[in-house]
């Protein structure tokens, strides 16, 4: 694909008009999942034609087939085998299955960080109750920018007993890109599994998995790939594949199968075979432009309020420390307050994160935005930041 500059919006206005927004109001919230692009839309309508109309044929005949040619194109873009990838619901799901499935003994440790997803969170603290493990947390304060100084937290919290540890790609709290190769390797060194949770970093940020240094990792498809709503990925290295006991009953697969940790029962087949038309769309803009401009959309919002007095700006300000994601604060003004104010008063949607002890309000702009959409956001930021 051919560079594209991030603000040739003569370009990008081609890329937006592949999208159906919501006429009601602004959507500055993707984090949570993104919009497909209407072609990928349009497959999804007509692979569930298909498969209604066919019925068990399709299931018995026809989908074995499809879901193979899926699996392929999916290693293609990430830059692993076939037989190390299992499509799934969420990410979530995807890291149940290894933190369940993990041969762990009574007395070790999971290594984890405050700002990790909740749902990590949770995982990881049931899996320890179950299974008689210790929690570590590290703390990496927000405004930390310093990788030394990151790995260095990391380290630190290494104990003899730590058998894993957990590592987010892309904080969804705050942006903040982490250096998970870095970390991984880290990991590595003490004997330590990493496991990678890049729920917000496929496709928003141009890379293989095979950069990550991991053997596990746990992905979304209906992020910032684009494809339909309830498409996960999980990747295992084929050499630890059979380390990882099955969360779901069934023996129809060998212990090396990475299929044997996918026994979900019937699955929609429409939503993963519209995969393929997502990752097409997203080829056809290139990752590298795609990265380029969610960067440049970030930035553009975040460069006109950062030095307001009284507006905390809780994502990095070095932008190859973040992509689309930001997220900001007022002072005396509840995040909450914030959130509905710029969708009463704005029709702006966004939504609140908490961050330690701080509620902040997080800020995802997509593909379909235009610097416009930012602009609003900004202009109602100032209206609200306390005077000089």
């Amino acid at each position: 694909m051919t560079a594209i500059l991030p603000d040739d919006e003569s370009f990008w206005s081609t890329v937006r008009a592949q999208y159906t927004r919501s006429p009601d109001f602004l959507n500055l919230e993707n984090g949570y999942f993104g919009m497909p692009a209407d072609p990928v839309r349009a497959a999804l309508k007509r692979y569930q034609e298909e498969v209604d109309v066919e019925n068990a044929f399709f299931l018995r005949k026809r989908w074995p087939a499809r879901l193979a040619h899926v699996k392929a194109l999916l290693a293609g873009f990430t830059g692993v085998a076939p037989d190390e990838l299992l499509i799934t619901r969420s990410a979530v799901e995807s890291l149940n299955i290894v933190f369940q499935g993990y041969p762990f003994e009574p007395g070790d440790a999971i290594l984890m960080a405050r700002h990790d997803y909740d749902f990590s969170h949770d995982i990881v603290r049931m899996v320890a109750a179950r299974k008689g493990l210790a929690v570590i947390e590290v703390d990496v304060p927000h405004d930390l920018e310093d990788e030394d100084a990151i790995a260095a937290l990391y380290a630190d919290a290494i104990t003899p007993r730590t058998r894993v540890l957990l590592i987010t790609h892309i904080v969804h709290r705050t942006g903040r890109i982490m250096p998970v190769a870095r970390l991984a390797a880290l990991a590595r060194e003490r004997g330590v599994d990493p496991i990678v949770d890049g729920a917000h970093a496929l496709a928003q940020l141009d890379y293989r998995i095979p950069q990550l240094g991991t053997q596990f990792a746990a992905f979304n498809l209906h992020k910032w790939v684009g494809a339909p709503l309830g498409t996960g990925l999980l990747y295992i290295a084929r050499e630890r594949i059979a380390d990882i006991a099955p969360l779901y009953g069934d023996v129809t697969f060998g212990r090396t199968d990475i299929d044997k940790l996918g026994a979900f029962g019937t699955v929609p087949p429409a939503p993963i075979m519209a995969i393929e038309d997502a990752l097409a769309f997203h080829a056809a803009i290139g990752a590298r432009n795609k990265e380029a401009r969610l960067r440049w959309l970030a930035r553009r919002w975040m460069d006109q309020v950062r030095d307001l007095p009284g507006v905390q700006i809780y994502t990095p300000r070095d932008p190859n420390l973040h992509c689309a994601l930001g997220a900001f604060g007022i002072d005396s003004v509840p995040a909450a307050e914030v959130a509905r104010r710029l969708m009463d008063e704005h029709r702006i949607f966004t939504v609140t994160r908490k961050f330690g002890g701080t509620e902040i309000v997080r800020v995802t702009p997509h593909l379909y935005n235009g610097p416009e959409d930012l602009d609003a956001l900004a202009d109602a930021i100032r209206q609200w930041a306390p005077p000089r």
